[in-house]
């Protein structure tokens, strides 16, 4: 496992045909179709490997059923365990898409709308399907071959792969789709060409094909090239290579929450002096930067230092960063305050600052001591995902749609503790008196960010209530609790 501790992402995607209509798993009597013109939550599909023959795949629908295919072809998705009918072989074609074999019959799988089969002897342009990654686009890139992590070279005006840990905003990269091809954009908004340089503009240079070869991705550029990390420093560009070998292989991981964490003195907590946390810092280095993971059953929160380290409460109280191992002592509870937070220890009592700057867990209650202002780092660019969809501006009113196939990227900035979230046209949203979030504000108003479950954050606006999307699709600021309807991968 990674130096971060984290694991490939599953890879989740829609399957498009050649009519521009996705693949879609129906909760009624568990029937496939090829209608929807658009990725939502139906259209999801779940790729999973054989264990002991890589070349074996199966599809389990957003049902927790497999794809199968019986000896007439007939496709059904109700199995809720593998068989030999749901076991498919991929065949990869130049441009990207994929043709799905039976293996068990050795037939290929298509079609359009309700008539879908899998008895094609050939592979036509009914039988063959684009990938659309269903994966928050925010992610880190692991090169296979070198086990170190993509981030922006900003001196070199690169993406260098030479990293143990995605740390920092520079490892965060988006994915963005566009017309079946994946381009890699780096945080300050530019992306890689094939040539390894970065451009403001995507275009034919920027655009590849994904190809899957045992789990792993392949990024296919227009000239049939593969890109990989090139020199001592990994500098990411297309090889010579016209097939994907282990040093054209990555893995997308999940991109944690890094923060850093100001205390009632006014000064950020670090680790610069030693191994005990103290908030004695007037400036954000990596020792003030701490990466946020959430556990997912207990929801109590590991701090995790820019070495690898986790923070650990210890005898009397003391919070050091000597743990290696996440246990109950390495967890903290987050209590959220407005634009202030509070952390409890696994001893019941809150961490506070002393006058020295030294953090210490001994206090029974909160007071201006025990209070914290947590900024979020490796986020200037917000997507937001909600059980319905992304986020996205409405295409002809100030409002926002919140059950969108596709996302629009917005700006986030830091204000004493508070966000102001920018739109595309450079104005700000704001919660109207109907409970509208409109984008057109001129003004920035605070919105605050509630770090509540693994890879999901609650926004309040600022009269106290959630921001949740409704049943129509549209984006309310009037959520009086932190439900499903008000949690947003980010």
């Amino acid at each position: 496992m990674p130096a971060n501790g984290n694991r490939p992402l599953k890879l989740q995607f829609g399957l498009i045909n050649y009519e521009g209509r996705y693949l879609t798993a129906e909760a009624f009597g568990f029937k496939v179709n090829a209608s929807a013109p658009s990725l939502k939550k139906k259209q999801i599909w779940t790729l999973e490997q054989e264990s002991h023959d890589g070349q074996v795949v199966y599809l389990r629908s957003h049902l927790g059923r497999y794809l199968a295919s019986d000896k007439d072809g007939r496709v059904t998705c109700e199995a809720d365990g593998r068989s030999s009918d749901c076991r498919f072989l991929i065949v990869a074609r130049s441009d990207g898409r994929w043709a799905l074999q039976s293996e068990q019959h050795l037939r290929f799988f298509g079609g359009s709308r309700d008539y879908l089969s899998c008895f094609a002897q050939a592979i036509t342009d009914a039988e063959l399907w684009a990938l659309h990654l269903a994966l928050h686009p925010q992610v880190n890139l692991l090169s296979v071959a070198r086990k170190r992590y993509a981030h922006l070279a900003t001196e070199d005006g690169e993406v260098a792969v030479d990293r143990n840990i995605p740390w920092g905003v520079e490892a965060l990269l988006i994915m963005v789709y566009q017309d079946g091809n994946y381009c890699l954009k780096t945080s300050d908004g530019r992306f890689l060409g094939n040539d390894g340089k970065l451009v403001a503009l995507s275009g034919k240079a920027t655009a590849y094909t994904l190809e899957l070869k045992c789990g792993k991705l392949a990024f296919k550029d227009c000239e049939g090239k593969y890109l990989s990390p090139m020199g001592p420093t990994g500098t990411l560009r297309s090889g010579r290579c016209s097939k994907p070998g282990k040093d054209e292989l990555f893995d997308l991981e999940e991109s944690h929450p890094q923060v850093v964490l100001m205390a009632a003195n006014r000064r950020y907590v670090s680790i610069r002096q030693g191994v005990s946390l103290s908030a004695n810092q007037e400036d954000e280095t990596d020792m003030e930067t701490f990466q946020m993971e959430i556990d997912r059953e207990t929801k109590r929160c590991i701090f995790r230092t820019s070495q690898g380290n986790y923070w650990a409460l210890v005898a009397h109280g003391g919070i050091q960063t000597t743990a290696t191992e996440i246990s109950a002592d390495t967890m903290f509870a987050l209590e959220w305050l407005g634009n202030r937070m509070a952390l409890r220890a696994n001893n019941g009592k809150y961490i506070c600052t002393k006058k020295n700057g030294q953090l210490l867990a001994v206090s029974d209650s909160i007071g201006e001591d025990e209070q914290f202002n947590l900024k979020l780092i490796n986020r200037p660019m917000l997507i937001l995902k909600g059980e319905n969809g992304y986020i996205c501006h409405h295409k002809s009113s100030n409002t926002l749609d919140a059950s969108r196939s596709v996302y629009d990227i917005f700006t986030l900035s830091f204000n004493d503790g508070a966000y102001h979230i920018k739109g595309v046209s450079g104005r700000f949203w704001y919660v109207n008196s109907a409970g509208l979030v409109c984008s057109d504000g001129d003004t920035p108003e605070d919105f605050t960010l509630e770090f509540l479950e693994h890879g999901r954050i609650a926004i309040r606006g600022k009269n106290g209530k959630y921001l949740r999307g409704d049943q129509g699709g549209t984006l309310k600021g009037d959520g009086l609790s932190a439900n499903s309807s008000a949690l947003w991968e980010y």
